[in-house]
C-alpha cells in the first residue's frame, strides 16, 4: 500500500505521528480512523486497510502515549489528540476540509463520538463497538472476572466524570451516525451500543451483528459488512 508517515502536534504541544494512506481515483472523502485501546496503529491500520482501493484517504495515527506518538496517555489528552487529527486533515491542501468522517473502533469509538459532537466539521461518525460510559465498562468487566472484582471493586469510583460517550452522542444530530456492534462482544457490553443509540440523534443507525465478537464485523462478515459501511459513507456526503 502506498503511504506517507506524518506527524502533527496538538494545542499543548505533543508530537503524534501517523499513516495517511492515498485513496484511488475518484477519491470520495477522507476517514479519520480512531482505533482501540490496545496496540497502535502498526496493528489497527489493518481495519481500515481496505478503504483505500474503494476511493477514500485514510489517516490512522496513535494517541500520545501510543506507537511513535510522545507524551503519556490521559482521557483528555487523548481527545485533544482526536482534535489534532482533524485539524491537521482539515489542514492538508491536497484533501477536501468539507468531506471528512469518523469512523473509531471501541475507545476510538468513544473518542469519536466526542469528536463528533465537538466538531461539526466531522460530517459523519461509524463508531464500531464503542462504550458509552467510563465507570460502566469498567464495572462490566470486574463483574465478569471473580478475581478483579474482589480486588478492584473500588476502581470505578475513583474514575473521572469526563468525556463519558454518552453525555456527547445526542449533539451529532443532523450529521449521521452509525453504531456498529456484535452481539457476542466480548469486550464491550453490546447493550453500550443500545443506549448509546437510544441517546443518539437523528439521523441514526443501529446495526448489531450477530455472533459477532469485538471487531469481528468487518473481518467474519466482511462481505456484508464493508459494502454496507461503504454506503454510510456516502450517505454521509453530498
Amino acid at each position: 500500500m502506498a503511504y506517507e508517515s506524518v506527524h502533527f502536534h496538538t494545542h499543548d504541544g505533543v508530537q503524534l505521528h501517523g499513516w495517511f494512506f492515498p485513496g484511488q481515483p475518484p477519491v470520495r472523502g477522507t476517514i479519520l480512523h480512531l482505533h482501540g485501546n490496545a496496540g497502535n496503529i502498526t496493528g489497527h491500520f489493518e481495519h481500515a486497510a481496505w478503504l483505500p482501493a474503494k476511493g477514500w484517504n485514510v489517516l490512522c495515527f496513535d494517541y500520545r502515549g501510543y506507537g511513535q506518538s510522545a507524551g503519556t496517555v490521559t482521557r483528555a489528552g487523548t481527545i485533544a489528540d482526536a482534535h489534532a487529527a482533524l485539524d491537521y486533515l482539515r489542514a492538508r491542501p491536497d484533501l477536501d476540509p468539507e468531506r471528512i468522517l469518523g469512523f473509531g473502533q471501541s475507545l476510538g469509538g468513544a473518542v469519536g463520538i466526542v469528536l463528533a459532537a465537538e466538531r461539526p466539521e466531522l460530517r459523519g461518525l461509524a463508531a464500531d463497538g464503542a462504550f458509552e460510559h467510563y465507570r460502566r465498562i469498567t464495572s462490566w468487566h470486574l463483574r465478569r472476572n471473580p478475581l478483579l472484582r474482589i480486588v478492584g471493586w473500588w476502581v470505578p469510583y475513583f474514575m473521572s466524570k469526563d468525556y463519558n460517550p454518552i453525555d456527547y452522542v445526542g449533539r451529532i444530530a443532523p450529521r449521521p451516525l452509525l453504531i456498529m456492534h456484535g452481539t457476542e462482544d466480548s469486550i464491550v457490553d453490546p447493550a453500550m451500543a443500545r443506549r448509546l443509540y437510544e441517546a443518539a440523534g437523528e439521523p441514526k443507525q443501529l446495526w448489531m451483528f450477530d455472533g459477532a465478537d469485538h471487531y469481528g464485523a468487518l473481518h467474519e462478515l466482511a462481505e456484508t459488512a464493508r459494502p454496507r459501511l461503504l454506503e454510510f459513507f456516502s450517505q454521509c456526503l453530498p
